[in-house]
């Protein structure tokens, strides 16, 4: 039997666009209208220290514990570098037609995290504010670049765990801050983090009947390299360890609640019309997935180890 040859980034795009406009309608079908404004106790605030003489923040201002602080910023900070992502998935899905009105639609819609959090932050007087607008500062002046920007199912592939993974860690995020306010508000923005997962799941699951090896290859090197957005944020990696021995976001989570669930939406590893490396891609992601399983269980037994001898002292 002949295998077709790989389409091209163009064709792709060009074959895709049916789906993106199908997608696009449904989302703004089923997509809430909500206002950043309404999730934020503005009557709880009061002036900081600086040019209006108000009073220094302080860590005993909130009752919010440190690592939800913590996971807090790291999920903020991933918020603000929303200009880096519309460039590059501008770039990448073009400007015109159903892609660049989904383009410009879903950072819209991303738009409201960043503005909402903050504010909900800088009100409730969660986290420094000095300390958080350095460290925006930072994180923005290094910008985000896309590892496959040049590769529409590689991207596709990317963001269709990566929404769901950022769902998950807002609202673990809402649940640890122990303020209802807080979970009230990332639970919104999760919301919004959950339809985008599934516009850009349906993408791919339409790629995979266009182009099945080429889109299984794509899941593959994506799934075996999988990095969060923020993980040029200064400190990430140690911030990272912390939110996992917490629980809000960890390689459990990850494997359980992220890769394995889109995966089996796409019915991988039943798929057929695989040619010879797309059949050594499913290969690979099935070795990776046994292997993330056991990382993932020995992370849990070294947490519940070091629990209890935290537990003990």
């Amino acid at each position: 039997m002949s295998v077709a040859a790989p389409l091209s980034q163009t064709a792709l795009l060009i074959e895709l666009e049916p789906v993106v406009a199908r997608n696009l309608d449904r989302h703004l079908s089923v997509a809430k209208e909500w206002f950043p404004h309404e999730y934020v106790p503005w009557s709880e605030g009061r002036t900081f220290d600086g040019p209006l003489g108000g009073e220094a923040w302080s860590p005993e201002d909130s009752p919010i514990p440190d690592v939800a602080r913590t996971a807090l910023v790291v999920n903020l900070l991933t918020e603000d570098n929303l200009p880096s992502y519309h460039h590059e998935i501008a770039t990448l899905f073009g400007r015109d037609g159903a892609w660049g009105n989904w383009v410009h639609r879903w950072t819209a819609e991303e738009g409201r995290h960043g503005t909402a959090i903050r504010d909900y932050l800088t009100v409730a007087r969660s986290v420094d504010p000095a300390a958080l607008e350095r460290a925006r500062m930072t994180h923005m002046s290094t910008g985000y670049t896309n590892v496959h920007g040049d590769e529409v199912l590689h991207s596709l592939a990317y963001v269709s765990f990566q929404e769901l993974a950022t769902r998950i860690s807002h609202r673990n995020t809402g649940r640890a801050s122990g303020d209802p306010n807080c979970e009230a508000l990332l639970a919104r923005v999760a919301a919004d983090e959950n339809l985008h997962m599934i516009f850009y799941r349906n993408l791919l699951g339409a790629a995979f009947e266009l182009a099945p090896s080429q889109a299984m290859r794509a899941v593959t090197d994506v799934v075996l390299d999988f990095q969060m957005p923020g993980n040029g944020i200064e400190g990430f990696a140690r911030k990272s360890v912390e939110i996992a021995l917490a629980g809000i976001y960890d390689l459990r989570q990850h494997r359980d609640e992220v890769v394995t669930p889109v995966l089996r939406q796409w019915d991988v590893f039943n798929l057929t019309g695989l040619d010879a490396d797309g059949e050594a891609a499913r290969e690979e992601l099935a070795r990776y997935l046994d292997n993330l399983e056991q990382a993932a269980s020995r992370f849990e037994e070294r947490r519940e180890a070091r629990r209890a001898r935290l537990a003990n002292r």
